[in-house]
């Protein structure tokens, strides 16, 4: 039996060590990017409800809405309401990031 001439007990050792070297910063990698994933998943649902305000607001002044300014002024109220809710609620799931993102960097360490 011919003996294995990439069988080196030192280079399989140095191996070892040096994956185990990138798998933190990888997996550091892996929470930071699906925290990213998250905050860019509530800025698109905030950027959707504005557009569907918006789309609101133009139907207040078209076809059969309101037609006096007391209707629109309170089809107004209503959807700057929607939005500031909505801003509230991105606001309340940014400040929870962070705290998600430090718990998962404390998990990896």
């Amino acid at each position: 039996m011919t003996p294995n001439p990439f069988a080196n007990p030192m280079l399989d050792w140095w191996q070892q060590q040096w994956m185990k070297g990138t798998q933190p910063m990888a997996r550091l990698q892996l929470a930071w990017m699906e925290s990213l994933a998250e905050s860019m998943q509530f800025e698109a649902q905030f950027i959707r409800s504005i557009a569907e305000s918006g789309e609101r607001m133009a139907q207040c002044f078209e076809g059969e809405a309101p037609t006096t300014p007391e209707e629109v002024q309170a089809c107004y109220e209503k959807l700057v309401k929607e939005v500031s809710d909505a801003q509230m609620k991105r606001l309340e799931q940014a400040s929870q990031l962070t705290e998600d993102f430090r718990q998962r960097l404390w998990e990896e360490i």
